[in-house]
């Protein structure tokens, strides 16, 4: 840079050579003022621009809203800030970051200021465009981050679907919102049988490529609405929402068969794998959503106490009739 400094002149340099865009609008929309990092970043110069209708030099910008947020500035005689994270940008400037930054173009905070003449009156709108795609990238991968940790911690490591604590959230205010506006939900609960027996004949690893196949074969039966979750070591829980006791019977009878219908594959092995299950719904009389589980789970043992692979509907008094308060 070859340009001399003037004391004198040093706003006036500091404004042209500063990293912020600044540019000055009238009244009348037009360029007064174009800093070199406008110039840079727009390709226009500041002779091109000055003197010229912002929007008419510039068509990409949103006008109704600038327009707007400057005729603000005029009216109330005061700031205007907006941040990147309500508009991402004013200018669709480009960025030097890595384009896996998921950033199409510079993220920008702006600040509308009002210039005033000596009778308080505003003359015209000074704005400040500051760089912030750094903080934008930092902020927006913070936020993935946290959402993949918050899914994780959501989810089983070995099956890939929600674990325990996560079901009995989504059972919690499934049953606090039907009880409070009406509705129907079922719960279908169910274990692999024998799988003691697995683990012991054919080893934990074989154990684990049976759960795993037995999700497998499952997730493609469910709807998107269906909570499907690993609740125990070999037990696995499916709320259906809006779902009554029918639906629920001819979707548990599914499951059923698809795990029973052939044997699962592990290192040249075949291992055949069956499931006993219980389900129940929601009834006007039920308390809490712990009250489901204990259903299901009697309805299970009822399944394992008939002779396993079976479906089992949870019916009142079912506890006396087994004998168990399992």
């Amino acid at each position: 840079m070859t340009e001399s400094i003037d004391t004198h002149g040093l706003p006036d340099f500091i404004v042209k050579w500063v990293d912020v865009g600044i540019f000055v609008i009238n009244r009348e929309m037009e360029v007064t003022l174009w800093n070199n990092f406008m110039a840079n970043h727009s390709g226009q110069s500041a002779a091109d621009v000055v003197g010229r209708n912002l929007f008419d030099t510039f068509p990409e910008l949103q006008k109704n809203w600038l327009k707007k947020k400057i005729d603000s500035v005029f009216i109330l005689k005061n700031f205007a800030f907006t941040s990147w994270e309500q508009r991402p940008y004013l200018f669709r400037f480009p960025h030097n970051r890595p384009i896996t930054g998921g950033v199409d173009f510079m993220y920008q905070n702006c600040t509308f200021m009002p210039i005033k003449n000596e009778r308080g009156e505003v003359e015209a709108v000074c704005v400040t465009l500051f760089d912030a795609t750094d903080t934008g990238i930092s902020q927006t991968m913070l936020k993935q981050a946290m959402a993949a940790l918050e899914e994780s911690s959501n989810r089983d490591g070995l099956t890939g679907i929600f674990n325990r604590r996560y079901l009995e959230q989504r059972l919690d205010s499934e049953f606090s919102r039907c009880k409070r506006y009406g509705g129907i939900f079922s719960l279908i609960l169910f274990d692999l049988d024998h799988f003691k027996k697995v683990n012991d004949t054919y080893g934990h690893l074989a154990g684990d490529q049976v759960l795993c196949e037995v999700t497998s074969r499952i997730m493609p039966m469910l709807r998107s609405t269906d909570v499907f979750g690993r609740y125990g070591g070999e037990e696995f829980t499916v709320m259906l929402a809006a779902t009554e006791l029918h639906g629920a019977q001819i979707l548990a009878e599914r499951l059923r068969e698809a795990i029973a219908e052939a044997p699962i594959q592990f290192n040249n092995i075949e291992i055949p794998v069956t499931i006993s299950v219980g389900l129940t719904q929601i009834r006007s009389r039920s308390e809490k959503y712990e009250t489901l589980i204990h259903e299901a789970d009697t309805a299970l043992y009822a399944s394992k106490e008939g002779g396993r692979n079976r479906v089992t509907t949870y019916a009142l008094g079912m506890e006396q009739e087994i004998g168990t308060h399992h």
